[in-house]
């Protein structure tokens, strides 16, 4: 029997693990356990975690998750994680990394990322900068080119447009724009969100849904905060997984967030609220590698304030090809085997390390 385990402090973590998960489930002589949970402070200041806040919200069969108490007295055979700073049972074989995400701030490469055995690399942008910055050696075999297996449901056709618009109570006769920001501090949500959402209803062109960060830095339930500005116009969404409602967006609206580069992947257009405070910490922080020159917001459109946003918006929706060039590049770059990253995966962990897990497909090319 081979002993897996998955941990991770935030929904999106394990949504980045869920499609692998939903394989080596179901695979012969393999165990999968998962771990961590919502990360917060003790009485005493210690780090405690909250593994059914975080895992309750997902369909799992019973048995599936254990403390993090439990699993230190345990050990497993390979640890995934999609966090930089693992949770870890008593012992383990193997570390794999998947990471959750990819944004021009690339907080995933540090120093701090440098101590697994594998990383399952998102695409060339990311293995040149895990290289130039001394996480990985050159020609590294802990370096495999998988892709982001969270983003395969955008482009294999398991998510219906108008499922996601019915669930949030939309017809779709207005363009729908996907507001996401970024969880650190100083983001647009933080900066100008009351202004902007109220612009976006004055200008009643739009149907927006507001995704706010799963794990912000500033600690604010979001969901809650907003929810009294929901409306006819406005709703806020509260599911982990970004994915639907990019599909069900005709333009994405955002700051500094990853989900600016998977909302690529379906070549659709972007704006990009500024957040010069948040720029500039993050630019301040001595392991910033802050890339604004390579790809940074070069797929959208700028705005400034709620009114500069709002006409970025209305260029977007008229204009819906514009920077398709650029898109399409920068998904080439960013991304190995879009839409065949967990049957990669798959394919990697059968071969290399022996868990007979089957792909879901092979990939087309």
């Amino acid at each position: 029997m081979i002993r897996i385990l998955f941990t991770g402090y935030a929904p999106v973590h394990f949504v980045c693990f869920r499609p692998l998960y939903s394989l080596l489930a179901r695979a012969p002589g393999v165990s999968v356990t998962l771990s961590g949970g919502l990360r917060g402070r003790g009485s005493s200041g210690q780090t405690v975690y909250d593994e059914r806040g975080l895992y309750d919200r997902f369909e799992l069969p019973a048995g599936a998750v254990r403390s993090v108490e439990e699993i230190r007295a345990e050990s497993y055979d390979i640890l995934f994680c999609a966090n930089t700073k693992r949770i870890e049972p008593g012992a383990y074989g193997r570390s794999i990394e998947i990471f959750h995400g990819l944004s021009f701030r690339n907080r995933a490469v540090r120093s701090a990322n440098g101590t697994n055995d594998h990383y399952f690399v998102l695409g060339p942008y990311m293995h040149r900068l895990l290289g130039s910055s001394g996480v990985l050696r050159p020609r590294d075999p802990r370096a495999v080119p998988v892709g982001f297996m969270k983003t395969d449901c955008l482009l294999d056709g398991s998510i219906r447009r108008e499922d996601v618009l019915a669930r949030y109570r939309l017809d779709g006769e207005r363009p729908v724009v996907l507001y996401a920001p970024t969880g650190a501090r100083r983001n647009s949500l933080e900066t100008m969100g009351a202004p902007l959402l109220g612009a976006l209803t004055r200008a009643g062109r739009f149907d927006v849904i507001v995704k706010p960060h799963d794990h912000p830095k500033d600690g604010i339930d979001w969901a809650a905060r907003l929810a009294p500005l929901e409306s006819e116009r406005i709703r806020v969404a509260r599911e982990p997984d970004v994915a639907p409602l990019l599909v069900a967006a005709d333009v994405l609206l955002t700051d500094a967030s990853s989900v600016a580069n998977e909302y690529a992947l379906l070549d659709r257009p972007i704006v990009f609220a500024d957040v010069p405070e948040l720029l500039r910490a993050a630019r301040a922080n001595p392991e910033s590698n802050l890339d604004l020159r390579t790809w940074g917001r070069r797929a959208g459109r700028i705005g400034r304030d709620p009114d500069s946003i709002v006409a970025a918006l209305d260029e977007a929706v008229a204009h819906p090809r514009r920077r398709s060039s650029v898109r399409r590049r920068l998904v080439s770059d960013l991304f190995y085997n879009p839409g065949f990253a967990t049957a990669t995966a798959a394919t990697w962990l059968r071969d290399a390390l022996g868990v007979a897990v089957d792909p879901p497909y092979e990939h087309a090319a």
